[in-house]
């Protein structure tokens, strides 16, 4: 997929938030397009001025919730012997399902929610919570409450890195870390400044 990373590139700045609410659909469906080029690329755009930051965060989470509850229904609908016999031909690869199921099995619903800040485990944790039935109106709520966060740091980086907003995409797995250290600091942040209050 990486190819095609330039034609992703050209497809957003011709279509805008259309773009990113389909490409981020489309990566919470377990298609690798990575969230940090699609919602990176949407902050270089914000910092030029040619969009604005709160329609790309919300055509992200739009995308990203089209896409991941497209994926849970089809984990839920058709179990996994049918994503292990078709799921190939949708780029699902089995050690990436095998990630996000171990995830799960470990930490339940609670993995919906957490798994959203960690790579390949992000886009397909929908799947085993597909599997296992989970209630969908709390697999829409983690999942927003994961995604959330996520969407906007990435928007938000993006546009501080500007012209330089591609390091995010070399750095890889260890920006994801950083990204989820960020989020937990502030969630401890206004965890305190509750209690005190």
């Amino acid at each position: 997929m990486e190819q095609y990373s330039a034609l992703f590139l050209e497809f957003i700045s011709t279509w805008g938030y259309i773009a990113i609410a389909l490409l981020m659909a489309l990566e919470n469906a377990c298609i690798p397009i990575p969230s940090e080029l699609i919602l990176g690329f949407a902050g270089y755009l914000i910092s030029i001025g040619k969009m604005d930051f709160s329609e790309a965060v919300i055509a992200g989470i739009i995308g990203g919730m089209t896409g991941s509850i497209l994926t849970y229904y089809i984990g839920f609908l058709g179990g996994r012997p049918f994503i292990n016999k078709y799921g190939k031909y949708f780029f699902m690869k089995k050690r990436h399902i095998d990630i996000a199921q171990n995830w799960f099995d470990k930490y339940g619903v609670k993995a919906v929610f957490f798994s959203r800040m960690f790579p390949v485990v992000r886009t397909f944790i929908s799947l085993p919570a597909g599997f296992a039935g989970v209630n969908i109106k709390k697999f829409i709520i983690f999942t927003f409450a994961g995604s959330l966060p996520w969407t906007i740091l990435i928007v938000y980086i993006g546009k501080m890195l500007g012209d330089n907003w591609q390091k995010m995409l070399s750095v890889g797995h260890e920006f994801s870390i950083a990204i989820c250290i960020i989020i937990a600091l502030i969630v401890i942040g206004l965890y305190i400044r509750h209690k005190r209050r």
